[in-house]
């Protein structure tokens, strides 16, 4: 049983199979709704961990035509890669998909658009013209993840691409995930591709999905979770599936070490030790780092684990006056921003780390953390020393 909490769980990698995939029914249905109006295209973009790779992994799985073959590759970009080099991978994918396989009625074969295209120069043109054959017997859906790795001429070239399959109708749909807070910082033409583009920002997981997720892995199981431990792990997560995963994994197999089919608070207590003992050193580096000081009475613990429980707007940026609050909570002290506002200056310097972000200009500096990851494992330190109590996150 052990070993199947980590099928029914999945923290490390983003899901690929659409019996785990739970939540996102809002994006998945625009993405789907893009695909099926010829002349759109799609992006995702948001925060790094809120599960945009693992909704690309299951799109294919949602799709339906009656009438002919889906061809949906999923190519993820690296730093080096160009605009040729993305499609002569996309391209090869469908060259595979595409090739007869022994016993089986024969799939269609390469239109001589794509062979053509394969061979020569890839022009935004020479796509187009490739996609436009390869619609005849098939709905072609590709699916370039990682696309903020891209160099800004191979992302202009993409919107040139959009744009041209939007302006001939082609009925391709090319579907572009990143890391980003506005369609801007990923496509520098934005503009001129806007009315082709549906755009698809993707939030943290609400509760509701968290809980989701933690009720489908158990049930996987044939296991139960009480309430006070979904809404622990929930507002644990702060919004992020892989630690509703990770501590859905570890608090799952610590019941099951106690020979009990449900998961309790208590189980959720002993997994977030788990998960800290696991953690990636990366991240674990990066927190001692930014917290280290030769004096014990120091702030730097508290500070950081404010920032980490402060208010924050859409984007995940928060000001100087919203970590007053739960530093107040946390050290049972009222403090004015000057006497932290130089540990929010450090925490964005190199010396120690950095752990966040600063944007804006002098006295409307807002901070955030560079990885998401790191704000969870944060407020599980914070639970683990004592400094506040997981029920009273949210409070």
């Amino acid at each position: 049983m052990a070993q199947e909490a980590g099928r029914a769980f999945s923290p490390t990698s983003p899901i690929d199979e659409k019996g785990l995939f739970s939540g996102r029914a809002d994006q998945l249905r625009r993405v789907i709704d893009a695909i099926n109006q010829k002349g759109q295209h799609a992006i995702i973009y948001g925060e790094r961990g809120v599960g945009k790779t693992s909704l690309a992994n299951v799109l294919s799985s949602h799709l339906f035509h009656p009438q002919a073959s889906i061809l949906a590759p999923r190519i993820n970009c690296d730093s080096q890669d160009e605009f040729e080099t993305v499609w002569r991978k996309a391209f090869d994918q469908i060259a595979m998909l595409t090739r007869p396989t022994p016993g089986f009625i024969p799939a269609p074969s390469r239109p001589p658009s794509l062979t053509e295209a394969l061979r020569g120069d890839i022009t935004p043109d020479s796509v187009r013209r490739a996609l436009t054959a390869l619609s005849d017997t098939s709905l072609p859906i590709f699916i370039v993840d990682e696309f903020d790795r891209l160099q800004t001429r191979t992302r202009r070239a993409f919107a040139d691409t959009i744009k041209n399959l939007s302006d001939h109708g082609v009925p391709a749909t090319v579907v572009m995930v990143g890391v980003g807070d506005s369609v801007d910082e990923l496509i520098e033409e934005h503009q001129s591709v806007e009315r082709a583009l549906v755009q698809i920002q993707m939030p943290r997981m609400s509760t509701q999905e968290i809980t989701t997720i933690l009720t489908t892995g158990v049930g996987r199981l044939a296991m139960a979770i009480n309430e006070g431990a979904k809404s622990r792990i929930a507002l644990l997560a702060q919004g992020l599936p892989h630690y509703a995963h990770l501590l859905g994994l570890y608090s799952a197999r610590v019941a099951l070490d106690r020979r009990s089919m449900e998961v309790s608070g208590a189980d959720v207590a002993e997994a977030i030790r788990k998960a800290l003992d696991n953690a990636q050193a990366s991240i674990r580096n990066t927190y001692f780092e930014a917290i280290r000081s030769a004096r014990k009475d120091n702030l730097f613990c508290a500070v950081l684990l404010a920032c980490a429980l402060a208010r924050t707007d859409e984007l995940g940026f928060f000001a100087a006056q919203d970590v007053r609050p739960p530093i107040r909570k946390i050290t049972g002290k009222s403090y004015d921003i000057p006497s932290f506002a130089q540990h929010l200056t450090e925490f964005t310097e190199h010396k120690r780390g950095p752990i966040l972000m600063k944007s804006g200009s002098k006295r409307l500096y807002r901070f955030r953390f560079i990885n998401p990851l790191m704000q969870p494992f944060v407020i599980m330190q914070g639970v683990v020393n004592g400094q506040i109590d997981s029920e009273s996150i949210g409070a």
